[in-house]
């Protein structure tokens, strides 16, 4: 039996499960492709139905690579996608998501988020989201990389509608949690966690690997349950690794202990106070 909630809601109501998985650095070489593909689709058998991605992840090329695994499964994926900043405004976001659905070769995206906030007005982008939405082309929309402060302003644009923001989070980038996180909490919005496994960084951490052996898990795992364990935040691990996929589900099962949790905030202290808001 799973010991950690499995599942979150978005505000239009479309139920996710807590780790999907991510596909940044997707589809930049040829020779990984089959690789690529194959993993997700394993991550679609084993439930793992919320697919992230981005049109400036290879230039496009992990939206075909989501678009070829998810091919004759359509109705099994929810799948995400970002504009860019540079692409923000009104008829740039249009076209831009009309190029996305292309190279991902579907009629929708269940979830289209603003990658991170440039020089165009938010009511810009907002007006082609909400056109996006008229047009059944998008199903929800939310942003990435905002602030506290970002996200009350969207919410004076659009009271209620912001679907999710996806975010940094992990074990050593942990400063959300101070002020962000609550505020999420508060407005009942999902967090999504980017680079759980801080691009790997965190996997040769002393402490993660004692946490990891007194619970025969991975350092990987330990990561993947310190944010897992935080309610409604989804983790999106990337691998092209079908052994991989496999061990990050195992991390659903995993239960930290008050101890360890002592253990991890002694090697990465909880934020104390305000933090810059954190990117890569």
């Amino acid at each position: 039996m799973r010991t950690t909630r499995t599942t979150t809601t978005f505000p239009n109501g479309a139920t996710v499960p807590v780790l999907g998985q991510g596909t940044w650095h997707m589809g930049e070489a040829s020779s990984a492709r089959a690789d690529e593909v194959s993993s997700l689709r394993l991550g679609l058998d084993l439930g793992l139905t919320l697919i992230d991605t981005a049109e400036m992840y290879a230039d496009g090329g992990a939206e075909r690579v989501v678009g070829e695994a998810i091919q004759g499964r359509r109705d099994e994926a929810f799948v995400v996608s970002k504009v860019l900043p540079s692409n923000a405004s009104t008829a740039r976001t249009l076209r831009a998501c009309d190029d996305s659905l292309k190279r991902l070769k579907t009629d929708h995206i269940d979830l289209y988020l603003l990658h991170w906030r440039g020089g165009t007005p938010l009511s810009e982008t907002l007006e082609a989201f909400e056109r996006l939405q008229q047009a059944g082309k998008i199903r929800a929309w939310g942003v990435s990389n905002f602030d506290v402060d970002d996200m009350e302003e969207i919410e004076q644009h659009a009271p209620g509608q912001v679907a999710t923001n996806q975010v940094l989070y992990n074990l050593s980038r942990r400063g959300i949690a101070f002020d962000l996180l609550p505020w999420c909490a508060e407005k009942r919005i999902p967090v999504m966690a980017y680079s759980p496994l801080d691009e790997g960084r965190l996997l040769g951490n002393a402490a993660v690997n004692r946490v990891a052996a007194a619970h025969g898990a991975t350092p990987a795992q330990i990561a993947l349950a310190f944010v897992l364990a935080t309610p409604d935040v989804i983790a999106i691990p990337k691998t092209g690794r079908p052994d991989r996929i496999r061990e990050n589900l195992a991390a659903l099962d995993i239960r930290l202990t008050v101890e360890d949790r002592t253990a991890l905030d002694a090697a990465f202290p909880p934020p104390s106070r305000k933090r810059p808001l954190e990117m890569i």
